[in-house]
């Protein structure tokens, strides 16, 4: 393989080996940076030793491959900011408030209750401390959104943040984690005190530059879905666009046009290599325009948010920038190396980002089947061969991208070459006529028709993303992929590669062996999926009983059809559990799973003169009953209570189980009851 003659290559692969064992396997951190400035000074010494002969010397780039290996254990774990000793959480805590000192770092997309923040803690219970923590900031009409850099004052009970409450749920908690934010606290509008509004750092000036565009993009008289998708395409902030909007974008397989990534970033270095081209007419032209695109894109990329995908891109064309201007050839693939060795070097957590993921696998995806693709047909005319380019290129990186991405959202929008080869041309366009939009809203030059004319061109770019995602039979959902299935897929696409560019027999066979190990990986899911369970979900004021038979699921629920429609508690699961089509069935009194009975008392609390004792009880719909009458009554082995419940009966009840020493589930706590 062509890749693996890349030395820089190489060496990026050791360095994500270690990031990746350093992920999932806890060493001490002394062992291994001892252990890694030894093997560079041992490596230091075996240099000088052979540096006549090194390039017959395999022991020399083992041992490099080894440092490297150990340097990527390294950045992981300096990264983990739990291991300074100043971390709020090796602090002692007080059990229901601390007083702590923050800095707003970074606003989230707000909930229905609350504004969210990152913050990072400057103070702790009155001694200087690190970290970072989730604030969510009760929303009020009244109270303005914090600014980045500004300080405030508070005090709050820190507490965990919710891990996922049903099976196959999405993992907030362990997604913050690689964001170094462990815990979260919740603060009321008159509970804290801003103490700074100070700019103090690059983000800070950034954020207020974007709020700055906002203000005047809104006095301007743009509409809130034209300013959000401008946001989104100028500015990588996504915070305020429309969950109708945005889904349509990603039914439409266009959603990567709403994160500033490869594609927007090179469209801004072709339009500021135009507009510097003066540059070059003067005495040392050919050094200041790359220092100057260098600098332009890294300004761009912390107005950005600095993102894994715009921070992977700019990366990546300033190095592109910096060899064409040295007049230095610059190999796609060492770039891509290059690129991805510095970021995780720095930033060894975002290789389990998933825009970072996808970003590096659609450019390796464009750069290594965009050519193969467009070599089937070459058109005569200009306009067919740009409209070819483009689809082979969106097909290719789609190609790159479909694995990984089935693993993650498992679904795959079959019209996504359709609004690609519509909207990528117009792509340009958007993007030098919003940057011009932008400059003339800062010096106040910004007219009615420039504000109409635009308005136009992202209101019908919505209305078309629309109209491609209103076909929903071309949207597949709910597709099973496991990473077993990632990786058999991609080493096919590897191998389907060099026979292309090899036309050896040995590939041939890889390719076999990889389609036997990908049908393979259905067998094995057949196999691990042979089993029972009995689930009592967790679902805010309905009950859903699944009943789980090999790949078969009877849900037993009291959703209404809309509810039952949009609700992706039992859609996780099937997918999750690759089971085939679901059964709906009405709630019952009583359940038999295996040996085991589960009573069910729900509001009309009816559960006397019963003939066999339950093993388990689950109270649903509020039943008013006293609870330590019934547990006399049936001396069940637990109990068990839904989120169906008013919170004031579960912990009535909960104190009652104590007392009776039974074991108490509620599952808004501790999550979905699963018997197996």
């Amino acid at each position: 393989m062509k890749l693996l003659n890349f030395t820089i290559f190489k060496l990026t692969i050791c360095l994500i080996i270690g990031i990746v064992l350093a992920h999932y396997i806890e060493l001490d951190f002394s062992l291994t940076l001892y252990s890694t400035i030894l093997l560079i000074i041992l490596l230091g010494i075996y240099w000088l030793i052979i540096r006549q002969k090194i390039n017959r010397s395999p022991y020399f780039a083992l041992l490099a491959y080894l440092c490297m290996t150990s340097i990527g254990l390294n950045a992981y774990n300096i990264q983990n900011e739990k291991l300074q000793p100043d971390h709020y959480s090796n602090l002692t805590q007080n059990e229901t408030h601390n007083t702590l000192i923050l800095k707003v770092k970074e606003r989230l997309k707000p909930d229905a209750y609350n504004d969210k923040y990152i913050m990072s803690v400057l103070s702790f219970n009155e001694k200087v401390s690190s970290g970072k923590v989730l604030v969510n900031l009760k929303r009020d009409s009244l109270t303005e959104s914090l600014d980045v850099d500004s300080i405030l004052f508070t005090s709050a009970e820190l507490e965990n943040i919710q891990q996922p409450l049903n099976p196959h749920q999405f993992d907030y908690s362990k997604y913050l984690e690689l964001q170094q934010v462990h815990l979260q606290l919740y603060i009321e509008k008159d509970k804290f005190r801003i103490v700074s509004n100070s700019k103090t750092s690059v983000y800070g000036y950034a954020d207020q530059l974007r709020k700055t565009i906002n203000e005047r993009l809104i006095s301007a008289s743009f509409k809130d879905d034209v300013l959000s998708i401008m946001n989104a395409l100028l500015l990588g902030q996504r915070q305020t666009i429309d969950k109708t909007i945005y889904n349509n974008y990603v039914n439409s397989g266009t959603i990567h046009i709403l994160a500033v990534s490869g594609l927007h970033v090179g469209i801004i270095l072709w339009i500021l290599n135009f507009l510097l081209r003066p540059l070059l007419y003067f005495k040392y032209g050919n050094y200041i325009r790359p220092i100057v695109l260098v600098a332009i894109l890294w300004s761009f990329a912390v107005i950005a948010g600095l993102s894994p995908s715009v921070t992977r891109a700019v990366t990546m064309f300033s190095i592109i920038s910096i060899a064409m201007h040295l007049k230095r050839p610059a190999n796609i693939y060492n770039t891509l190396a290059i690129s991805a060795f510095l970021i995780l070097l720095f930033k060894p957590t975002y290789l389990f980002a998933v825009g970072f993921q996808m970003s590096y696998l659609a450019v390796l995806g464009i750069v290594s089947i965009q050519p193969i693709l467009y070599k089937l047909w070459k058109p005569k005319y200009l306009i067919p061969d740009k409209l070819w380019q483009i689809f082979t290129v969106t097909l290719a990186a789609q190609i790159g991208v479909v694995p990984i991405s089935l693993f993650y959202f498992h679904q795959f929008p079959g019209l996504f070459f359709i609004s690609n080869l519509v909207v990528i041309p117009f792509l340009g366009l958007i993007l030098g006529f919003g940057l011009l939009v932008i400059v003339l809203a800062l010096l106040n030059f910004l007219n009615d028709i420039i504000v109409i004319a635009y308005s136009f061109v992202i209101e019908s770019l919505n209305g078309f993303i629309a109209w491609v995602a209103q076909f929903e039979e071309f949207l597949f959902r709910d597709i099973p992929f496991t990473l077993l299935q990632v990786i058999c897929v991609y080493f096919i696409i590897i191998v389907l590669l060099q026979i292309y560019a090899n036309k050896s027999f040995k590939w041939i066979v890889f390719t076999l062996i990889g389609i036997m190990a990908f049908q393979g990986t259905f067998i094995y899911n057949d196999f691990t999926n042979k089993d029972d369970a009995f689930i009592v979900f967790n679902k805010s004021r309905y009950s859903i009983i699944g009943l789980k038979q090999n790949d078969k699921l009877v849900v037993h629920h009291n959703l209404d059809s809309t509810k039952q429609a949009n609700d992706n508690i039992i859609r996780n699961y099937k997918v999750g559990e690759m089971l085939g089509p679901i059964e709906s069935d009405s709630l019952q009194h009583a359940y038999q799973y295996k040996d085991k009975t589960i009573l069910v008392v729900d509001s009309l609390g009816v559960y006397k003169s019963l003939t066999v004792k339950p093993n388990y009880v689950l109270l649903r719909n509020s039943p008013r009953i006293n609870l330590n009458r019934l547990i006399d009554s049936l001396h069940p082995e637990k109990i068990i209570a839904d989120a169906s419940n008013y919170k004031s009966y579960v912990k009535r009840w909960k104190a009652s189980s104590s007392t009776k020493k039974i074991p108490f589930h509620y599952t808004n706590e501790k999550g979905a009851f699963i018997l197996r």
